[in-house]
């Protein structure tokens, strides 16, 4: 439902709107031209009130269920509309999806001469400079990233766009395509001898001159809000902009408006310092000795923290001497490096670059250690083998509204996980949306026939410390039932690493041969394609796979989530904000907390029913979600599906379930 519900109020929208509203009649041109395509009352609805936003540019913030095909509901009216048209995704796969399939779709479907492009961050392009610097320095980390560095040349050599994603031989994680690709510090810009053959200027040209550009949420904060890579032409320029995946944004924006020194970023300058010395400051070796002692400077700031794989709290390493010193090494060696730089900088533009990304970095550095105010916090994020050191505001609202508030054009924010219930308030005052308009329609999907909600009994706290083997007890049953054919998601890596083992364990006991997959193990991809392909896998997951995953038909029929996915409370971030709404009189669980963890947890539960013929469970182990007065709000966001807590349910849905579609 929305508020176009009443018959009077869509047949007056309609009237306004003829050629959006005939493309999506049942035998309208996106019907007769799409194989498969079925004329839905929510699409239509949602395509209306978007090509109204757009007329009167305005804002407007829409959630649409799964199967509701919000993807053409926003790119009927925005071809249909003549003006420019930004589309902003929240990852590159959609983005993909959108430029080589929906959009020619849909464009040729209407019969609309609309030109399109697709521009990503300057990382997914080759850079024919530091493509070329890496061949000739010939330092790899093995010999297959040396065979990367080869394909990647080959490629360099016959690609119109450079694109990395177009080279499937190269894996997108191998170490060559960060000596192979620039970033916003290296890049040379005009001063670089291959200005004129640049993939990523040739990318930015064609979105410029192009009527509808896909982008990505980094990229439009990066190039757009920031202007911090030179497509700011972008904006000034559009008339409309559409965020797709829209739920990311908030996190997004908290990113790109704070700053961030990571130690691979000093590891890379030095790396970068070495090789425009090797070319052009050879007789100078007090260059050479400066990037080395950075490097080692940086590598200790990480080895300092004993920590791995947490988010700490400046105020938790003001103890730490070894900490404490390394940050002073740190900014000593940027001093010592820059003071080498600038007596070599004129001696070629690679090395006045790296001087200007030292100065950059240095003062980064100089920021972060300065005393936080209390719009933002200081944290330490660790990893296996680096560190960042962030500087994070705590209310993105108001800088997030300044960019509304320019040259009038319409703003659209679309995703399936928006609202909780049908309250967009949470979602609206994260990013300064004040009052918004907001529609709301639901999937058109046969929850109720198709979908139960199972919350088994007998569960222990969450934070007991048996609490994994507990739910590998209590799913055990429902994933035999199910025939295997289940994602197990789970809200750390810890609780994954342990039900997996555990799981793992207890099909060696029975004899239960599905095949156990664990996230990690296998890039996403594979791992997808492989759970699709094998019909009866049980995968493991954490995190990443609790969004943008799409697996339809009985591959995938049952989905178990561990807990609640409610953000650590020690993390400096979210510790951070909380103190803040206490002070300001605030109840930072109930408005805060709890309406992120119901927009995670609709992302999770979204997983499960992708297809109007999909039939699948849903089992949340979280005794909150039944035991907490709180717990109602959780469900009554979900899918209209039947509830039950008896798990002789489960058992006879899948006997259903594999009567009907004869899987065994």
């Amino acid at each position: 439902m929305s508020d176009l519900s009443a018959t009077s109020d869509v047949a007056d929208v309609v009237a306004k709107f003829p050629a959006v509203a005939a493309a999506f009649a049942a035998d309208g041109k996106l019907s007769q031209a799409i194989g498969g395509y079925r004329a839905r009352p929510q699409q239509l609805e949602m395509a209306l009130r978007i090509a109204a936003a757009i007329r009167d540019d305005s804002v407007l913030v829409a959630e649409a269920g799964t199967g509701t095909g919000k993807t053409f509901a926003y790119l009927v009216p925005a071809l249909l509309s003549g003006g420019k048209v930004i589309i902003s995704t929240g990852t590159k796969t959609l983005q993909d999806q959108l430029f080589e399939r929906d959009l020619p779709a849909v464009r040729e479907a209407l019969g609309v001469p609309a030109s399109i492009a697709l521009l990503k961050g300057r990382a997914n392009y080759v850079c024919h400079y530091h493509l070329e610097r890496a061949i000739a320095d010939g330092r790899f980390q093995s010999r297959e990233e040396a065979g990367h560095i080869r394909s990647i040349a080959r490629f360099a050599k016959t690609s119109k766009t450079g694109d990395k994603g177009r080279l499937a031989a190269v894996p997108e994680d191998s170490g060559a395509w960060a000596a192979a690709t620039s970033t916003r510090e290296n890049c040379l810009g005009q001063e670089c001898p291959h200005h004129a053959e640049c993939f990523v200027l040739a990318a930015r040209r064609e979105a410029l001159a192009a009527d509808i550009v896909v982008i990505n949420h980094h990229l439009f904060f990066a190039d757009v809000m920031l202007r911090d890579e030179g497509a700011g032409e972008l904006l000034p320029a559009c008339n409309t902009v559409i965020f797709d995946e829209a739920h990311q944004l908030p996190e997004v924006a908290g990113m790109f408006f704070g700053s961030s020194l990571g130690s691979g970023q000093l590891v890379d300058l030095a790396r970068d310092v070495r090789l425009e010395a090797v070319a052009a400051a050879k007789d100078y070796p007090p260059l050479q000795d400066a990037a080395r002692a950075l490097e080692k400077a940086a590598r200790d700031l990480r080895l300092a923290v004993p920590q791995e794989n947490a988010r700490l709290p400046v105020a938790q390493l003001a103890d730490n001497r070894a900490f404490q010193a390394a940050l002073q090494v740190l900014d000593e060696m940027l001093q010592d490096l820059s003071r080498h730089l600038q007596t070599q900088a004129e001696r070629s533009e690679g090395l006045a670059s790296c001087l200007q990304r030292n100065e950059e970095l240095h003062q980064r550095l100089k920021d972060w250690r300065k005393p936080e105010d209390a719009g933002q916090v200081r944290w330490v994020e660790i990893f296996s083998h680096a560190l960042a050191l962030n500087l994070t505001p705590l209310d993105v609202a108001d800088i997030f509204r300044r960019q509304l508030e320019g040259q009038p054009r319409a703003w659209i924010f679309t995703s399936a996980t928006l609202a909780v219930g049908r309250d967009f308030s949470h979602y609206c005052g994260e990013l300064g949306l004040g009052a918004a308009a907001t529609g709301y329609w639901e999937s058109p999907f046969d929850y109720a026939g198709n979908a139960l909600l199972y919350a088994p009994t007998g569960m222990p706290d969450p934070n007991h410390p048996d609490y994994a083997e507990a739910v590998v007890e209590a799913a055990y049953p429902a994933i035999v039932a199910a025939g295997g054919r289940a994602f197990v998601l789970c809200t750390s890596l810890r609780a994954m690493r342990r039900i997996h083992e555990t799981l793992e364990a207890r099909f060696a006991r029975d004899g239960i041969e599905f095949p156990l997959l664990l996230q990690g193990v296998g890039a996403k991809g594979e791992l997808l394609e492989r759970f699709r392909r094998l019909g009866n896998a049980v995968l493991i997951a954490s995190q990443s796979f609790w969004e943008g995953v799409d697996v339809r038909g009985a591959a995938l029929s049952l989905v178990v989530i561990d807990k609640l996915p409610f953000a650590p409370p020690d993390d400096p971030v979210l510790a951070a904000r909380i103190e803040q709404m206490r002070k300001a009189g605030k109840n930072p669980f109930m408005e805060y907390q709890l309406p992120r963890t119901v927009i995670s947890m609709k992302q999770g539960a979204g997983r499960l029913i992708r297809d109007e013929n999909d039939r699948g469970v849903l089992m949340i182990c979280d005794p909150r979600l039944v035991g907490k007065p709180y717990g109602r709000r959780v469900w009554q966001s979900l899918p209209p599906m039947r509830r039950s807590r008896d798990a002789a349910d489960v058992e006879a849905f899948f006997g259903t379930a594999r009567n009907s579609d004869g899987a065994s």
